[in-house]
């Protein structure tokens, strides 16, 4: 029997999200059908929404990638997650091509992303691939499972580039850009044993995390390159750190970010970009050579790495309730013009119910 959901389409780039129902089919084998508890909002939903990122599912479209939610539904094989809440995965790989074998399921040539490539978390119920759906029956019974939606994307993302970076306890970690995703890749290179330098152009930001793991931070705004590498490099010396563990995060997603993340390799440091913008951005590949350094790109998280990052957030170590806040997911067209003019201070998540 189908569910007659509602949700929030977006029809045309620019336009506001139209409310209208979705008929969501009995799920086959290896599908579930989840009712929405909260979907988080991202910058990248932003992006399709007013039309500079293209998404791959043709308009109409519904967007969000943020999931929290409890299986009502699901097809063989996958009926005992009936009942449980879940975490949808931004990234939902197909679990069994060479990628998703080698552990790479985050590069999985046939993945699935909610609000891109299928219909997304605005609404009260998405039908996705049942196997990669990630279980809360752990979770603490005194826990928001809300606040868990945005594990789905920030925190895991941050999860993937931190582990994919190799980070170890005692490196140096620079992180460029000090929300969202960097706030998070900021608490867990932390958690870890790291030494935290957090860099951005907000100086709000920037106390912030004072707070939550970085040990130094750098107002970047109107500073010079030169001068802010002998800066940022200054104190992973007086850490005794050699450059060959210094770990750099590019969290910004804008240019200035990410020249000044490149330029902050050294001898045998490890660069992970991690931020997203489509302007291009012009530097001296020579230094890769010269400096026998190594540059990572990352992209979600594997589903089977997202247990790691709950027991983080379980045991405390990991802050999510201080960086989000609530609001009713017919808010949508206005929260997301309060985006685009930078009006957002924390991460909203969003309640299909209101």
């Amino acid at each position: 029997m189908s569910i007659q959901a509602k949700a929030y389409w977006l029809e045309e780039p620019g336009k506001p999200l139209v409310h209208r129902p979705l008929e969501i089919p009995d799920p086959a084998s290896g599908e579930a059908v989840v009712e929405v508890l909260a979907c988080g909002l991202c910058h990248t939903d932003l992006g399709y929404y007013d039309g500079s990122v293209p998404t791959k599912h043709p308009l109409p479209l519904i967007l969000g990638h943020e999931v929290v939610g409890r299986v009502v539904a699901a097809g063989d094989g996958h009926t005992d997650l009936v009942g449980q809440a879940v975490i949808v995965p931004a990234v939902l790989p197909c679990g069994n091509c060479d990628f998703c074998r080698a552990g790479r399921g985050n590069a999985c040539p046939g993945q699935k992303m909610p609000g891109n490539d299928v219909h997304g978390g605005f609404s009260t119920h998405l039908l996705v691939p049942a196997a990669p759906l990630v279980s809360l029956k752990d979770a603490p019974e005194t826990f928001d499972l809300r606040e868990l939606s945005v594990v789905a994307d920030a925190v895991s993302t941050a999860y993937q580039a931190v582990m994919r970076s190799g980070l170890g306890p005692g490196d140096a970690a620079f992180v460029i850009g000090a929300g969202g995703v960097g706030g998070f890749v900021t608490q867990i290179a932390s958690a870890l044993g790291a030494h935290v330098v957090c860099c951005d152009i907000s100086q709000e930001r920037l106390e912030s995390m004072q707070s939550h793991g970085a040990e130094k931070i750098v107002d970047v705004s109107g500073g010079e390159g030169r001068a802010l590498k002998k800066e940022i490099h200054g104190f992973a010396r007086d850490w005794k750190v050699p450059s060959l563990r210094y770990r750099i995060f590019e969290c910004s997603g804008s240019p200035a970010g990410q020249l000044l993340a490149y330029r902050l390799l050294a001898r045998g440091a490890t660069m992970l970009q991690v931020g997203y913008t489509p302007k291009r951005v012009e530097v001296r590949l020579s230094n890769l050579m010269a400096f026998d350094a190594t540059i990572h790109g990352t992209w979600g998280c594997p589903p089977e790495l997202y247990g790691d990052v709950l027991r983080l957030i379980y045991a405390g170590m990991v802050q999510i309730s201080p960086f989000v806040d609530y609001a009713p997911m017919s808010g949508l067209d206005g929260l997301m013009k309060k985006m685009a003019d930078h009006q957002l201070t924390q991460r909203m998540i969003l309640d299909p119910r209101k």
